[in-house]
């Protein structure tokens, strides 16, 4: 058994051996090893709603590294919402994505697959994110994506606001050797070109990407817009960038398997990032974030999305725009957590095979 993990493992313990005397100290921490990978507190020993709140209850990077181990996924926290244009507290999102994952658990009946058991899978923490200067954090942002890939890692992100997508696709491009293909789960364009005179906020991230050549013109999807615009201008100046557009309502007529399909069919087997804003779904479904628009998907809807794009190239992703300030009953915090696991499971899946 690693040393991590002290006489742990997935065997059951005898209901009548206090947890005191399963444990060499108190301190230590049950949990579940399967394929030699480091998993979850083992949620049959300790109760999931005790002990500190990562990620699906996974191992801290940092305590892997004091065993020599690394990680082949890291998720990571980007606590910014500087560039919010509307309801701010998104800066908020990773902490209530993290309390809201603790009910995850190892195995995903969907796809069939152990994600934490098939590669290794860790929490990275929150990264240092200067709040005041939007230009200094897009590059710490975008230093740190690249640190936590360096040794060839996929990443995770956990926003914050939209404006983070813009310094990871930086670094994704850069890991890629190449503009990559981009899926945008979103009510919104994102494509527009300042608020204020501010180049760099959650509404411009993808024109600016477009404009530095990090995404693949040839292969760029929005799924779920909806809601008003400021003109028709709109959609004639993101359909210039190379831009599709899967509307909700197109996703509610047409039904998923034929939307994946079409999605599938323009990404290919190029490099893919999924850079996924909350306010995708309902408001019904996700209450807690900056900017909702009636009219929008289904929990399941997305889950089923995410899902069918098991195989592709997937080399990076982010759930943003998570604000609980605006949450009910952890609703918008449990639909998040559960997108980012399928996420995990798709980069596992892949890094597997």
């Amino acid at each position: 058994m690693h040393p991590l993990c002290r006489e742990f493992s997935p065997v059951v313990t005898e209901p009548n051996i206090k947890l005191r005397e399963r444990c060499e100290h108190v301190i230590d921490i049950p949990r579940v090893v399967d394929n030699g990978n480091i998993g979850p507190v083992n949620s049959a020993l300790v109760p999931r709603y005790s002990g500190d709140a990562t990620f699906a209850l996974l191992p801290r990077l940092r305590d892997l590294k004091t065993e020599a181990r690394s990680a082949d996924i890291k998720i990571v926290g980007a606590s910014f919402d500087t560039g919010v244009s509307y309801r701010p507290g998104a800066r908020f999102g990773p902490a209530h994505v993290r309390q809201s994952s603790r009910l995850l658990r190892p195995y995903n009946p969907a796809t069939g697959t152990s994600p934490f058991a098939q590669v290794q899978v860790a929490d990275a923490g929150d990264m240092a994110i200067n709040p005041f200067n939007i230009a200094e954090a897009i590059a710490t942002i975008e230093e740190d994506a690249l640190a936590l890939t360096a040794d060839g890692g996929s990443l995770l992100t956990v926003g914050g606001d939209h404006t983070i997508a813009l310094p990871l696709l930086r670094a994704a491009s850069k890991r890629a050797g190449k503009p990559v293909a981009l899926l945008h789960f979103d009510a919104h364009l994102d494509t527009w070109d300042s608020y204020f005179g501010a180049d760099y906020t959650h509404g411009t991230p993808f024109r600016r990407a477009a404009e530095e050549g990090i995404i693949d013109a040839s292969a760029l999807c929005h799924v779920g817009t909806r809601g008003p615009l400021y003109g028709k201008q709109d959609l004639n100046e993101d359909a210039a960038f190379g831009f599709g557009i899967i509307t909700s309502a197109d996703i509610f007529y047409k039904g998923i398997q034929e939307i994946i399909t079409m999605l599938r069919e323009r990404i290919g087997d190029r490099p893919l990032y999924i850079s996924l804003d909350i306010d995708v779904l309902d408001p019904a479904h996700a209450p807690g974030t900056g900017t909702p628009e009636a009219g929008g998907l289904t929990s399941r809807e997305m889950l089923e999305l995410l899902r069918g794009l098991r195989g592709l190239n997937l080399v990076g992703a982010d759930v943003v725009e998570v604000a609980p300030a605006y949450d009910h009953a952890e609703l918008t915090g449990i639909a998040a957590s559960h997108l980012c696991y399928e996420l995990l499971t798709l980069m596992a899946d892949l890094r597997a095979t």
